[in-house]
């Protein structure tokens, strides 16, 4: 099937660092293979056959319109002079009160179209006149678009969505024993625009991430748990949640289990797992700009460059995740105000695990991916922030209006040290 069939990104090198594999469906991120020390990782968990992912929800998927979990009902929204209604189904079956990650049908489930990049309309003319050089090779980027129209999943508005996905190259420096060496960087730059009927102003709440799922040891297939995995994260707060996992409005100061300093997962681990949004500290959120005017993309004249912003920002290290045992750390940055850590509590035991990973790759072995046997790290702004103006601190609402370019990136480098 069409949706099903993989794109593959390398770095430009007969022996690349660091490649992945995309899936149209729910631009699923199939693979991520790094080579280091002589050993190949994929350090994504997820089903052998990338079709499998048509049965599993929210593995390595995108997510949208809006991540995470949002009230019934309609609501009423403005912004820039839009004014419009958000009418949210629900998709979560013990209740009818809550919509999850976009909805009955989110955007995880759709097939985005794989597009050249000089047919790219969110992008600038500088920003992809400067891709070659940012992102060099023929097959280390690619551009995705999404039309998702007025009316989808309760949404207001016609949402046309673009995606940049590139590999960047490391620092090219030598392999040296007990030292941390660059093997690149994974890049996602999520654009969108929204347009009402008739040339009408419209409003829309946008909040997309990327609902993937690393294992930084499973491909040594010595045991499949992360708990033995170091987390590092720059969080300020957690986010309260009710009964229904819907947020209260309040943002206590991370404490106890919740400060992630360097501490194994399984340090503290809570009885029922990790699955909590925490909003970093300001000085580890990157300053990307979130909404660009349109104009700015789509002025021929134009010399706004977001991409090589984004590509060369310095590392504000939000978020580290690394493994003594396999050597391998994976360093995130993100112009998100926050993330989502999910130690993958409740995975299906009869869904397959890869191969890769020392599963057989088949459905009911008995040798599927086990709770905790994978870290979920989804940059995205706070859940439901358009409804709570606590949570728009970093003066977010999640509400893209005509005229305007949602903006928001994820960055992911990965590098190695040398393991006896």
């Amino acid at each position: 099937m069409a949706e099903f069939k993989p794109t593959l990104l390398t770095l430009p090198s007969l022996a690349p660092s660091l490649a992945l594999e995309i899936l149209p469906r729910g631009l699923t991120i199939n693979k991520i293979f790094v080579q280091a020390d002589g050993r190949t990782h994929d350090i994504v968990v997820g089903p052998e056959d990338g079709a499998d992912h048509g049965k599993i929800k929210y593995h390595n998927t995108i997510v949208g319109r809006y991540s995470n979990r949002i009230p019934v009902g309609a609501h009423s929204i403005e912004k820039n002079g839009a004014k419009g209604e958000v009418n949210v189904l629900p998709n979560i079956s013990e209740n009818n009160l809550v919509s999850l990650h976009g909805g009955p049908i989110g955007f995880d489930s759709l097939p985005f179209a794989a597009i050249p990049t000089t047919s790219a309309t969110l992008f600038s003319k500088t920003e992809l006149a400067s891709l070659s050089s940012l992102i060099p090779g023929d097959s280390s980027s690619s551009i995705w678009r999404l039309v998702s129209e007025d009316g989808d999943q309760g949404f207001p508005g016609t949402l046309t969505v673009e995606v940049l996905v590139g590999l960047v190259a490391g620092d090219g420096a030598e392999h040296q024993q007990g030292e941390e060496f660059d093997l690149g960087s994974v890049v996602i730059i999520y654009r969108a625009k929204v347009e009402g009927k008739d040339g009408a102003k419209a409003v829309t709440p946008v909040n997309l991430t990327q609902h993937w799922g690393f294992n930084l040891d499973a491909s040594l297939k010595e045991g499949i748990s992360v708990k033995g995995h170091n987390l590092t994260m720059k969080a300020a707060s957690v986010l309260e949640r009710d009964a229904l996992n819907l947020p209260t409005g309040n943002l206590p100061a991370v404490s106890g289990a919740h400060v992630h300093n360097g501490k194994t997962i399984g340090e503290s681990f809570p009885a029922d797992g990790y699955d909590d949004y925490y909003l970093l500290s300001p000085d580890a959120v990157a300053p990307i700009q979130k909404y660009i005017p349109l104009e700015q993309i789509t002025d021929p004249a134009s010399s706004f460059d977001g991409l090589k912003s984004i590509v060369e920002s310095p590392s504000k290290g939000a978020l580290e995740l690394n493994s003594e045992k396999s050597g391998l750390k994976l360093t995130f940055d993100s112009n998100q105000s926050g993330l989502q850590f999910y130690s993958y509590n409740y995975p299906d035991p009869n869904a397959p695990r890869k191969k890769i990973h020392g599963g057989s790759g088949k459905w009911n072995n008995g040798d599927g991916y086990v709770p905790g046997s994978a870290a979920m790290i989804e940059f995205h702004e706070p859940l439901s922030a358009f409804l709570y103006p606590s949570l728009q601190q970093r003066g977010d609402t999640t509400l893209l209006a005509s005229g305007e370019v949602y903006n928001n990136f994820v960055r992911l480098r990965v590098s190695a040290k040398h393991v006896a």
